[in-house]
């Protein structure tokens, strides 16, 4: 897909996001999110996080205010074209359990029409690519670690190759151990594929080593947008006090 280089591959203007008339979730947000970068959506529970990320799918539709994605306001797109440039993964790989590895890797270029063999191929590099052997094509989710799960979840959205990917806390569930592994493995896939990727977290310590950019969301509005470098030195209180949390949670400095 070309993406022309003078426009945000995926921006937010006045967005704001309140259900049947409640609380407002998201409150006049505007973001630039860059083409190929990770940019993370860092909140404690409640910020607005995973509410902003349905907002860019469609999965949730903004109260107020303009989201474009590669350039077109929302309202342009077809929902399902939408949603299939864009690869989305959440925590758990939210697999379907009655699928193999391989269908469930193979659903959406499936549905695109894409040939037998040619989906075949693709679920054998997928499986390749995020450190599996392909010989798990025929098992269920059911019989695979959370890891490998998580993997099989990373390969389905990345199956079409869309230019886009949402991860919803994608390792939160898992073990310390895996966790780093698949934060890594993450990294460089990313550094290969350079997709543009939106990635929401709790965690400071992700944040710093996944991000290319961080958003700092708070009761629904965006605090502050750093690189990492930026993010370290700010003297903005909310992100001191982020800072700070994390250093008594862990006992080391960023």
């Amino acid at each position: 897909m070309d993406i022309p280089p003078n426009h945000a591959a995926i921006e937010f203007c006045n967005v704001t996001y309140r259900p049947n008339g409640g609380a407002d979730l998201v409150f006049n947000l505007n973001l630039e999110i860059h083409h190929g970068e990770t940019l993370v959506l860092l909140g404690r529970s409640g910020s607005g996080k995973t509410t902003t990320l349905k907002l860019i799918n469609r999965l949730l539709t903004a109260t107020e205010g303009e989201i474009r994605v590669d350039g077109r306001p929302l309202a342009e797109w077809d929902v399902i074209r939408l949603r299939r440039n864009i690869g989305y993964v959440i925590q758990e790989a939210g697999l379907f359990p009655h699928f193999t590895v391989e269908r469930n890797i193979g659903l959406v270029p499936k549905i695109e029409g894409w040939p037998a063999e040619r989906i075949r191929a693709r679920v054998r590099e997928l499986l390749q690519l995020v450190g599996l052997e392909t010989q798990i094509a025929s098992r269920y989710p059911r019989e695979l670690s959370g890891g490998q799960r998580q993997r099989v979840g990373v390969a389905r959205a990345l199956a079409a190759d869309p230019p886009f990917l949402l991860m919803d806390e994608p390792f939160g569930a898992l073990d310390p151990l895996t966790r780093a592994e698949l934060q890594h493995e993450f990294l460089a896939l990313q550094q290969r594929l350079q997709k543009t990727v939106v990635f929401v977290t709790h965690d400071l310590r992700e944040a710093m080593l996944l991000g290319s950019r961080i958003a700092l969301l708070e009761a629904g509005r965006l605090v502050a947008v750093h690189t990492k470098p930026e993010f370290t030195a700010s003297e903005d209180p909310l992100v001191i006090a982020y800072k700070q949390a994390f250093k008594a949670g862990f006992g080391e400095p960023l």
